[in-house]
């Protein structure tokens, strides 16, 4: 912390730090309008696209008695995948006394919670009868790993939801004394949540306190909401996921997924709304070398996953790793492995390429590689099954996903950024009363 600052010193660098960082909040130009309704539109069109698939039948999708979870299961595993990203950098980073991400755990958090929230929703609308979902809860089995994953699932998103909140509180408080000019509902929105912190010892000593419990209870929470995502593959015997190795993998593969999404929002806050004395080159640069230490650890479990199924050639197993590595999802295969992690390793190693605008085109690729490593989790391993594929119709042969599947997983997709958007608007990005205490703004200033 920096030295306490006189008086006159405390406001002056306190308004500049709420000039700052309640841009986003009061930001209302074209562009936000325009980018709010191209995510409505984004939704509801997805949204649309559901109610028709609930009306018609999963008979408008690809899915067949063969490949029966497809485009779905992959975005699914994709967004349990992104949120583990609010355990590393708000927890464990945290716990370990790294000052640097102060500016970035509310934005890990944002798209932790986002993501998370997106999962367990993606898998009713993969459902035909979504109405079936409560036989999980009334007649839900222990040995089931399904319930396992709906447990987590909630626990993480409920944890997440606590974590992004409670620091917050104080920084709600400031808003509803001293923010000036928003609407009426937003004040009381603020008045509401703002629980009535006055910012005394006792209340601060409670809430780092509660902070540090929810740190770590969220650790063990989020390795098991992915490790358990993974038995739901591993528990069978299907070749391609028959893996003892799938727990970790699938692990060291969402802290990359993570990490490149956290890297794609810090640098849009950056951008769209001058964060650049608070989200610096030094940010960008740490988190970059943050994803070549997870993506090198991920590629050793994709050497793991691949070298020893294709040393031994089983059958089964031989036929999986040969459709991979020359059959007709070897192009991507490839591009997602040497696109997706080889070549953002080696280009991270160079400082220039830790530059922002480098380290987010970098990050965007690795995001979208991510999520095609995900459909080629799902897909080719059912294209496989223990028996072979015989007196049915052509289609049943191959999958591409239909018309109906994309816009019902754009859905979820346009759903996570809007969530991320919407909570740029109600709450700073970056945690205001923290950066004012470390610039040496006294806490009485905080709430005047």
């Amino acid at each position: 912390m920096s030295e306490i600052l006189s008086k006159e010193e405390s406001k002056k660098v306190l308004t500049k730090i709420e000039d700052d960082l309640y841009k986003p909040i009061k930001t209302y130009d074209d562009w936000s309008i325009a980018w709010l309704v191209l995510l409505l539109t984004i939704v509801a069109v997805g949204f649309y696209a559901w109610t028709h698939q609930l009306k018609v039948g999963l008979g408008v999708t690809a899915l067949r008695d063969y490949v029966s979870w497809g485009m779905y299961i992959g975005n699914f595993v994709f967004f349990v995948a992104v949120s583990l990203i609010g355990m590393l950098i708000s927890s464990v980073l945290q716990l370990l006394g790294y000052k640097w991400i102060t500016p970035i755990t509310r934005i890990a958090e944002q798209v932790a919670i986002a993501a998370v929230a997106l999962a367990g929703l993606i898998i009713v609308m993969d459902m035909g009868r979504p109405d079936r979902v409560l036989n999980v809860l009334k007649n839900g089995r222990f040995a089931s790993p399904i319930l396992w994953d709906v447990t987590v699932i909630t626990t993480y998103l409920a944890i997440s939801v606590l974590l992004i909140f409670l620091p917050l509180i104080p920084d709600i408080a400031m808003m509803h004394k001293r923010l000036k000019g928003i609407p009426k509902w937003q004040e009381n929105i603020y008045k509401v949540l703002s629980l009535n912190w006055v910012g005394s010892d006792e209340q601060y000593s409670l809430l780092k306190t509660a902070i540090r419990i929810l740190l770590i209870l969220i650790i063990p929470v989020a390795l098991s909401i992915h490790t358990v995502t993974s038995w739901l593959f591993a528990a069978t015997l299907r070749p391609g996921w028959d893996s003892t190795i799938f727990g970790p993998y699938f692990v060291t593969g969402a802290f990359v997924a993570g990490v490149a999404a956290v890297l794609i929002v810090m640098f849009a806050y950056q951008r769209r709304y001058k964060l650049h004395e608070y989200i610096t080159d030094k940010h960008f640069d740490l988190v970059c070398k943050l994803l070549v230490l997870t993506s090198l650890v991920y590629l050793y479990f994709n050497i793991n996953e691949f070298l020893v199924p294709a040393y031994k050639m089983r059958k089964l197993e031989g036929a999986h790793i040969t459709e991979l590595f020359k059959g007709k999802f070897a192009v991507l295969f490839y591009m997602v492995q040497i696109g997706g992690l080889i070549l953002p390793i080696i280009l991270l190693l160079f400082k220039k390429m830790r530059k922002p605008i480098p380290a987010f085109i970098i990050a965007l690729v690795v995001l979208i590689a991510a999520w095609f490593k995900r459909f080629l989790i799902v897909v080719p391993t059912m294209m496989h099954p223990t028996l072979p594929i015989q007196n049915v119709p052509d289609n049943f042969h191959t999958y591409m996903p239909t018309g109906t599947e994309i816009l019902v997983a754009s859905f979820s997709w346009g759903a996570a950024i809007l969530i991320i958007t919407l909570l740029a608007k109600l709450f700073p990005v970056i945690p205001v009363w923290e950066i004012a205490e470390e610039k040496g703004v006294k806490r009485e200033d905080l709430y005047e």
